[in-house]
């Protein structure tokens, strides 16, 4: 593998849109929400140390799941697990990871990824993230790897992309970006697919050291003058207050708008593998591939269910009997101290998750 490569893993959600499973002691990043027998930190982790050395995978999370972190990545140096003290968004996450590897490497290559998506085709994958890297070596770009869309999806960002000025590399297309859009309405959702030039945003992103350092300290200085300083308190007894420091003073901001939107130097690598975040129950019922033949999913030691169609029954304690009638497109959660029955919606589990907080319950989130 090239001692220059490296990976930033950006593991810090709070993990409420898999409540009751999910919780912010324990976000979706550290379940196996999927029952594959590993949970998403550990996949994304697999798949990348394939790619670049160990030595040289990063995880950046939240102070509070330093121990989670620690505990399912074993491997990962005790240095290469950096804690945020406070939520900026990814922007700050970026800097942050990025100054702490350019002191080290200024001519690392890097690639930065979300711990919590789905990747199938891992072969693929591989041979994408790797042409990537070392097209990133080469050229002052600002990457990003691009899905094509199977349907107007509006959970996820848009790309749209240069399809007439596309190049190969490697057996992978690379295409300059004209726009990047957050999630639309359907309806314009549907007008990106048709033209043929949108891509559904990975939010996977690769770049040399030196570029995505420039680019930040041109779009967002405000951000970049916090982190350009860091390096001399790195290993030394001020780091901690260094960084706290930082963390209060620096805007929440996302990378894609404080720098993706901005610079000129976008390119989108096309994805030649499935890929989908996993964001909701209702993707998690859509790539579950353990469906009855009425379309249910069920995880519970002891059931008897009847006339139950395209819903989602999962009971953590194996020793209760769970007794299931009439229900479509339903879903019951029953965890230790939550029950939770209610429509197989992605707009529910926000609805409750906001009920929680405003009706005083925030201590079962």
């Amino acid at each position: 593998m090239n001692k220059n490569h490296y990976c930033i893993i950006m593991a810090g959600g709070s993990g409420t849109r898999f409540w009751p499973v999910s919780r912010a002691a324990r976000p979706k990043q550290f379940i196996d929400i999927l029952d594959l027998g590993k949970t998403f930190i550990r996949m994304t982790f697999n798949r990348f140390a394939q790619i670049v050395p160990v030595s040289n995978i990063y995880v950046v999370t939240s102070a509070a799941y330093g121990d989670l972190t620690r505990s399912q990545l074993p491997q990962i140096p005790e240095e290469n697990i950096i804690l945020e003290p406070l939520k900026r968004n990814t922007a700050p996450c970026v800097a942050y990871a990025t100054y702490k590897i350019y002191a080290q490497n200024p001519d690392a290559v890097i690639v930065v990824t979300p711990a919590d998506h789905l990747i199938q085709g891992e072969k693929e994958f591989t041979a994408a993230v790797s042409a990537a890297l070392r097209y990133a070596e080469k050229h002052d770009i600002l990457g990003t790897i691009g899905v094509a869309p199977t349907r107007p999806d509006t959970n996820y960002g848009y790309i749209q992309v240069n399809p007439r000025r596309a190049e190969n590399f490697e057996g992978q297309r690379v295409y300059p970006v004209k726009t990047f859009t957050e999630k639309p309405n359907e309806d314009l959702a549907k007008v990106f697919i048709e033209t043929g030039e949108f891509f559904w945003n990975s939010g996977m992103f690769i770049w040399n050291a030196r570029t995505i350092k420039a680019e930040l300290e041109t779009h967002i200085p405000e951000i970049a003058d916090l982190f350009r300083d860091y390096a001399s308190f790195m290993g030394k007894p001020e780091e901690k207050e260094c960084i706290a420091r930082i963390y209060r003073d620096c805007p929440s901001i996302s990378i894609d708008y404080a720098v993706m939107e901005k610079t000129s130097k976008a390119r989108a690598f096309r994805a030649v593998f499935d890929w989908s975040d996993i964001g909701t129950w209702t993707s998690v019922y859509e790539h579950s591939s353990d469906k009855d033949e009425d379309g249910n999913i069920f995880k519970a030691g002891d059931l008897i269910a009847g006339d139950v169609r395209r819903s989602v029954i999962k009971e953590t304690n194996e020793g209760k009997l769970v007794v299931v009638r009439g229900l479509e497109d339903y879903m019951v959660v029953d965890m230790e101290d939550v029950l939770m029955i209610c429509p197989l919606k992605d707009s529910v589990i926000k609805e409750i998750v906001a009920d929680l907080s405003v009706m005083d319950k925030t201590r079962f989130l």
